[in-house]
């Protein structure tokens, strides 16, 4: 097995690893994700992307990349076919170099004449270059599969082997032999004698085709050969409902039949004989015989490498053709429905904000029972499926205690929302009669999403509603029931107001990748949930700011000159009051002169009692004839009822060790020296840092601001808890009087003044923002 190349993701291996199961060939795939199941695969590789864009030659470093991913899939187990263009581009190539080459020789023993020749190449018919240029395509084709231990075969048809019965099935018995061989077919029409396309010539139906360009040979092929999926490569990234480069053009994302009267074709691409339109027509006949199409860019540098298994995965590129309509809106009309709610939002009084959230707080505590029944079904099915940690079966339990605290967080947070959006930060006078204010307003369409922890839908809505934001939710399926019932409170809260649909909850089979790549709809994405997670959607987003935490590496030190009833106290609650959390400490430094000490038996048999699992440090580990389990890592965030202990000689040593063990997020000290405690706070990086008190305060209801939408580690923007605050951002206004810039040059006759102005409050609604 031939190796993989550095480009490769890992996400590929998952992809290839185990060949799908042929499927009984009826209908194409309804949504992205299906497309994992394509056992059979049609590659159209449109001729602006075979070739180079003096349309002189191929793309070799393009088509190389093509070949390598077309080679992975097949030898795991796909059937892959390709379509393929450029024979007359590789043709051209051939045959201008020896017309070059035979007017050079010509010239050079032609004598007696000073003046030089003319070089220039004439104009080449087309079914010459593709007679000269198919053998060299072909040797190209088989040297590149050569290297994946590939074999290719080549196939060249007329639109009479698919009219006439007879060839027809022979060509179909062809190339069921060659893909039962293991072996790539690679197709193109005969273009050394093929008629030029007649004018009339089109898609008639299932049963009529015409085959005029490579876009229709490949969905007859497609069809012919009841092939799962047909990808067909271009020049532009998908399917635009206006023609790409328009102000108004933008990227659909699945194309319905039926939607042709919302497009608006633009010209062919720059070489080849069809356009969109003729990949259109071809994508929905091969659609409406059975087999899914995906159009996307095969020329994006940044895309080729791994465009065709980034497909085949299910991931958002290019235009997806379905034939099933989904019940609801799709994720880009969400947004957008979302964001023109949350404008008028925006613009609402402040009470009026405050007014949803204290009614979203009454419904949660009028709909106790309804939020529990639900919730019990999501843990019923989580229990007995066994998938879920008991982490994560803690953060899906709801119950009274907590529905009551959240109630009570969400009237802290309808306090709050009376000096959120429209406060005023700064004033100053500019010049006379002009003034400059920098106010708070809302960041736009905030995406937020959680894993099994329901609880964080009202929090985060009432912080959204509060501060003026549209919100978009994506939530576990574990907790779908309690989302449902949260979700249906929450709009109707929003209902007194007629904004309704300012939060909304992404229900469809949207993949979290696909929702990180609407950059130019989501403003920011906030992730709660695991590490894995939150590195996951880091990597995901594309141009959009991602607002997390890392890890929950948390560490309680505890000061040689630390009170014994101050530690335990503060040791078990830090990590055994919720193990589950990121504010729990996973990681307890003890000073060296602790050991041996009463204290420190105190504080094991406290862990022993509670059933913590203690893993050593090395260091502590050495100091012990018997020690328990040795910590594989002293970074481990465990979640659960076990901790690292690790000892350390100095308070200098604990902020090192931390520094380089720990995650930024909530570090604590225990001492009764003030000064070696205000060193530990004023040396220590991290966004909580606290002195004789739980790590477990590290929480924005504790903090008072009501609730969180996550705890950040970043250093910009927002960092620890973030309510309100860390959903805002600021805008400048300067109100003027005909002022101009060229009034204060030195020939002018104004002067800046920069007076800084007292900040009187007043109500600034932010219409249209």
């Amino acid at each position: 097995m031939c190796s993989v190349s550095k480009g490769f993701s890992a996400s590929l291996f998952l992809l290839v690893r185990t060949a799908p199961q042929s499927r009984v060939h009826a209908s194409s795939f309804a949504h992205r994700c299906a497309l994992r199941q394509a056992k059979r695969i049609v590659v159209k590789l449109g001729s602006a992307v075979v070739t180079r864009g003096d349309e002189c030659g191929l793309a070799l470093g393009r088509l190389a990349s093509i070949v390598e991913q077309v080679a992975m899939l097949q030898n795991h187990g796909r059937e892959m076919m390709i379509v393929t263009s450029g024979a007359v581009a590789f043709g051209k190539q051939r045959l201008r170099h020896e017309i070059l080459l035979s007017q050079s020789v010509r010239q050079a023993l032609q004598s007696g004449h000073n003046q030089p020749k003319d070089m220039s190449v004439p104009a080449l018919e087309a079914r010459a270059c593709a007679a000269a240029g198919q053998s060299g395509l072909m040797a190209l084709y088989e040297a590149m599969f050569s290297q994946y231990s590939t074999c290719t075969a080549q196939v060249l048809v007329t639109n009479l082997d698919f009219h006439d019965d007879e060839k027809r099935q022979n060509l179909h018995s062809t190339l069921q032999e060659l893909l039962r061989m293991n072996i790539v077919p690679i197709i193109n029409t005969n273009d050394a004698v093929v008629p030029p396309p007649e004018h009339n010539s089109d898609l008639h139906g299932v049963n009529v085709i015409s085959i005029k360009d490579n876009d229709s040979l490949a969905a007859r092929l497609a069809v012919e050969m009841k092939a799962d999926l047909l990808i067909a490569l271009s020049d532009v990234e998908g399917l635009y409902n206006n023609p790409p480069g328009t102000d108004d053009a933008k990227l659909i994302d699945i194309f319905y039949p039926g939607d042709q009267h919302s497009i608006t074709f633009g010209t062919k691409s720059r070489v080849g004989l069809g356009g969109m339109e003729a990949k259109v027509k071809a994508a929905l006949w091969a659609l409406q015989g059975g087999t899914s199409v995906v159009i996307a860019n095969g020329t994006n540098p940044k895309v080729t490498g791994h465009v065709i298994t980034d497909i085949v995965e299910g991931k958002k590129l290019g235009t997806f053709f379905s034939e099933t309509k989904p019940a609801g809106p799709s994720v880009e009309e969400q947004t957008e429905m979302a964001r023109s709610s949350g404008r008028i939002l925006a613009s609402l009084q402040a009470e009026k904000r405050s007014e949803i959230i204290c009614r979203l707080a009454d419904l949660l505590t009028e709909k106790t029972e309804e939020i529990l029944a639900a919730n019990k079904l999501d843990l019923e099915v989580a229990s007995s499926s066994g998938r879920l940690p008991s982490a994560m079966l803690k953060r899906l339990s709801l119950s009274v205690a907590k529905i009551n605290s959240l109630s009570i967080g969400l009237r802290q947070i309808a306090t709050s929302a009376q000096n959120s959006a429209g406060r005023v930060l700064r004033r100053t006078r500019v010049a006379h009669n002009l003034e400059l204010e920098q106010i708070t307003v809302p960041i736009g369409v905030v995406l937020v999403i959680f894993e099994a922890r329901p609880d964080c839908l009202p929090q985060v809505s009432a912080l959204a509603i509060a501060s003026g934001n549209a919100l978009l939710l994506k939530g576990g399926k574990e907790a779908a029931n309690t989302n449902h019932v949260l979700l249906q409170l929450t709009q109707e809260a929003l209902s007194m107001h007629g904004l309704r649909e300012a939060v909304q909850m992404v229900s469809t089979r949207e993949e979290v990748e696909g929702l990180c790549r609407l950059d130019k709809m989501i403003d920011l994405i906030i992730p709660r949930g695991s590490f894995q997670l939150v590195q996951d959607i880091k990597r995901a987003a594309k141009g959009i700011p991602v607002l997390g935490h890392s890890e929950g590496v948390c560490h309680v030190y505890v000061d040689a000159d630390a009170s014994a009833d101050k530690v335990i106290g503060i040791v078990r609650d830090s990590k055994c009051e919720y193990p589950a959390a990121c504010n729990a400490m996973e990681t307890l430094l003890i000073h060296r002169d602790i050991l041996r000490t009463p204290l420190f038996d105190q504080i094991i048999d406290m862990l022993r009692t509670e059933r913590v699992r203690i893993h050593a440090g090395p260091r502590f580990a050495s100091y012990l004839t018997f020690s328990p389990s040795e910590a594989k890592s002293l970074r481990t965030e465990y979640n659960d009822l076990e901790c690292c202990v690790e000892v350390v000689d100095s308070m200098q040593e604990a902020v090192e060790h931390i520094h380089k063990y720990g995650s930024s997020h909530t570090d604590v000290i225990i001492t009764e020296n003030a000064k070696t405690a205000e060193q530990f706070l004023q040396q220590l990086d991290s966004a909580c840092v606290f002195w004789n008190a739980s790590s477990r305060f590290a929480d924005g209801y504790r903090f008072g601001l009501g609730a969180e939408v996550g705890i950040s580690t970043a250093r910009i923007h927002a960092r620890g808890p973030v309510g309100i605050e860390g959903l805002l951002t600021t805008k400048w206004v300067l109100r003027g009087d005909g002022h101009t810039v060229a009034d204060f040059s030195e020939q002018g006759t104004q002067t800046y003044l920069h007076e800084s102005l007292p900040l009187e409050q007043k109500e600034i609604l932010l219409e249209g923002y």
